[in-house]
């Protein structure tokens, strides 16, 4: 018989025919968040639960099926999910690594030149007609080529990110919990500083740490003010890492120039004068935002839940103890 799934939101095409051929598949038809007691409601007597990163899936809905084989997310990241309660009850928790660096980190890039270059000021700028032509002193913005950049965390979004920084001829700074060795170091064209030393140094610091206890409110209204004056932010990993309400008082006292965000504390509420403020370019979590980076990691998060449901490992597996 085939295992019976519940996903919380439609999937890209390709992944959702995955789903309906190896599983019996109920999902949430509307492009909207389900709430607790949908959710709830959803998984009532189905092996597999398929969620994305705006669900959050505590301990009250894993108690609500005791029969559940796997929780398998949407994402990179599974900080919306209670993992140690998922291990408690022996139930698989599964991500989908690797398949949205690039494209993460092409959209970090993206907010750093739109916020370097004031992109969208511009845009809005022609748009409300009220461009009258070119001018020397018109939107100046910073230059990218040749400067410094400096990468807070350093896995895999983050090396991208630092690749592509070496066609701009940028000096790259970084700090990470485990610093590489330096032939690494070396390889990459990298150097390691202190997180302090990073904030000082950099004209552009990217934000590329997991969420969790010790990185919530990482960068807060010390380590902003630790930055030059002329420097840009850049978040593309969780909202969380960075206190939203201080960044904005350091963008409106010029603390720092610019901010190039996609992701929030609170998704898809921001600090309410972030939506005012021009030194700012605020994206709707658009990271992995691709046809092919979404459809890849669909299908993975497909395969994950139907292996766990057949009694398999699951290849993506973030909590191996559940399985002890």
């Amino acid at each position: 018989m085939k295992p019976k799934i519940f996903l919380t939101r439609e999937l890209p095409p390709e992944s959702m025919a995955i789903l309906r051929e190896h599983s019996e598949l109920t999902y949430n038809h509307e492009d909207r968040y389900l709430t607790k007691s949908e959710i709830i409601a959803g998984i009532d007597g189905v092996d597999g639960l398929l969620c994305l990163l705006t669900d959050t899936i505590d301990d009250e809905i894993l108690a609500a099926n005791p029969k559940l084989k796997v929780v398998a997310n949407f994402a990179v990241g599974f900080n919306n999910i209670d993992v140690t309660a998922a291990t408690r009850r022996k139930i698989p928790v599964t991500n989908t690594p690797g398949v949205l660096t690039d494209t993460t980190a092409d959209m970090a890039w993206a907010l750093m030149l739109a916020s370097a270059r004031r992109v969208v000021e511009g845009d809005q700028f022609v748009r409300a007609r009220k461009w009258e032509g070119w001018g020397p002193l018109q939107f100046l913005g910073s230059d990218v080529s040749g400067a410094t950049l400096g990468l807070i965390g350093f896995g895999r979004i983050a090396q991208a990110v630092a690749r592509r920084a070496q066609g701009f001829d940028m000096k790259i700074l970084y700090w990470n919990r485990t610093r590489l060795s330096a032939d690494a170091e070396s390889a990459m064209g990298v150097t390691y500083a202190t997180m302090d030393e990073v904030l000082k140094q950099s004209d552009f610091v990217s934000v590329h740490v997991a969420l969790n206890s010790e990185t919530q409110h990482l960068i807060g209204a010390r380590e902003l003010s630790l930055m030059k004056p002329t420097a840009t932010i850049i978040n593309t990993a969780r909202g969380p890492i960075i206190d939203e309400a201080a960044l904005v008082d350091a963008l409106k006292d010029g603390t720092i120039a610019f901010a190039g965000l996609d992701v929030y504390e609170q998704e898809p509420k921001l600090e309410p004068e972030l939506y005012d403020l021009p030194n700012a370019v605020i994206a709707p979590h658009l990271g992995s935002a691709t046809i092919g980076t979404r459809t890849k990691m669909g299908n993975m998060a497909a395969e994950n839940c139907l292996a766990a449901c057949r009694g398999e490992v699951p290849p993506n597996l973030v909590n191996p103890d559940a399985l002890d």
